[in-house]
């Protein structure tokens, strides 16, 4: 059983940068597509970032384009979220996701992915 744990979220002004960890435990995620969602207060969950196991394809909503940077270290089995330029609707509880797949570069969609992170909060103040 694969386990994801969130890591480095907390409480930052506007402008600033966090970095998130998401580890994995129970298996290596080196042939795992990984993925970063968050949800709002009130809101639906949303895609943030989604990354193939090769890393060669990694896919950004619109809304972080440029600002946030995903990454992954097959070697440490985990994959990191450098948000950088914060905004106040930045806001919310982070997750990370995992799904087993055999293309090297494919990036699934949220309803495909296996397994989830509890979630970190990020609160960004103005």
């Amino acid at each position: 059983q694969l386990q994801l744990v969130e890591s480095g979220g907390g409480l930052v002004q506007a402008g600033g940068s966090l970095r998130l960890s998401c580890t994995a435990s129970g298996r290596t995620v080196s042939t795992y597509a990984m993925g970063w969602f968050r949800q709002a207060p009130g809101k639906e969950r949303e895609f943030v970032v989604g990354m193939s196991w090769s890393g060669g394809t990694t896919l950004y909503a619109d809304s972080v384009k440029g600002r946030f940077i995903n990454s992954r270290d097959n070697a440490k089995n985990a994959v990191y979220l450098q948000m950088n330029g914060l905004k106040p609707e930045d806001t919310a509880v982070y997750c990370c996701a995992a799904k087993s797949v055999w293309n090297r570069n494919y990036v699934p969609t949220e309803n495909e992915y296996d397994y989830w992170g509890q979630g970190i909060q990020v609160t960004v103040s103005s």
